[in-house]
């Protein structure tokens, strides 16, 4: 199954305005100062938190930034972090060590990336101010610093993915654009400082939102999906 040939967005036909909202969503890294309301931002939250969960638990916690709370917010962590500063994550994101094929994605989309941006093999620097800027949600107007119970069990996890990807699609329906950003839960005890929240508050990850910088160098990034029959046994059709 490795050697299936990947696919890009666009491979696919779009057959209905929720299937379009899905191909078009995609990791947006540089953002236009346009304003988002709080109006639109309530909004898109009310529909993905329609997103399935167990027992109807509903384990998001979302604090959304904006205007002087965000910049304030970001650009305290993104100093935290240019001046060295370490902590413990509160959650495994990545598997350690990686491996195959998952090794050779990775690192596909990581030069592509910095191929895009301009950030050669050993430039460190250049490597940190990028960290830097994802620290600041990509200039994004918007800011989602999303959370989870540490008490919580696995299940409350895949419930949380289904409400993350409804604000990805719900946002590309209304002609915005985000990135999910797993390098939050890399500083969660100081984001818990900055807002002020409880030990038992997991930073899950941060969510850019906004409209799409076209001219941004990163946002020409297209990544590769392996299609179903790389990935699907079918049976019984």
């Amino acid at each position: 199954m490795n050697d299936t040939p990947m696919m890009m967005a666009n491979d696919v036909a779009a057959e209905n305005e929720t299937e379009a909202a899905i191909l078009s969503r995609r990791a947006v890294r540089g953002f236009l100062p346009t304003p988002v309301d709080r109006a639109s931002v309530e909004h898109l939250l009310n529909v993905s938190a329609r997103a399935p969960s167990g027992t109807n638990m509903q384990p998001w916690r979302v604090v959304a930034l904006a205007g002087a709370e965000l910049n304030a917010f970001r650009e305290a962590l993104a100093a935290e972090f240019l001046a060295g500063g370490k902590e413990a994550r509160d959650y495994q994101y990545y598997p350690d060590p990686f491996f195959e094929p998952y090794l050779s994605r990775r690192r596909k989309v990581g030069w592509d990336l910095y191929g895009h941006l301009g950030i050669g093999k050993g430039e460190s620097a250049k490597m940190r101010d990028q960290v830097a800027h994802n620290l600041r949600f990509f200039d994004a107007p918007v800011g989602l610093v999303c959370l989870i119970d540490r008490r919580l069990q696995i299940g409350s996890w895949i419930d949380y993915g289904m409400f993350l990807q409804n604000i990805a699609v719900a946002a590309r329906a209304r002609g915005l654009d985000t990135c999910h950003m797993a390098v939050f839960a890399q500083f969660a005890g100081t984001i818990r400082r900055l807002l002020g929240l409880p030990e038992n508050d997991v930073v899950m990850c941060g969510v850019a939102l906004g409209h799409e910088d076209p001219d941004w160098p990163a946002n020409r990034l297209r990544t590769e999906r392996v299609p179903a029959a790389g990935f699907t046994d079918f049976r019984g059709f």
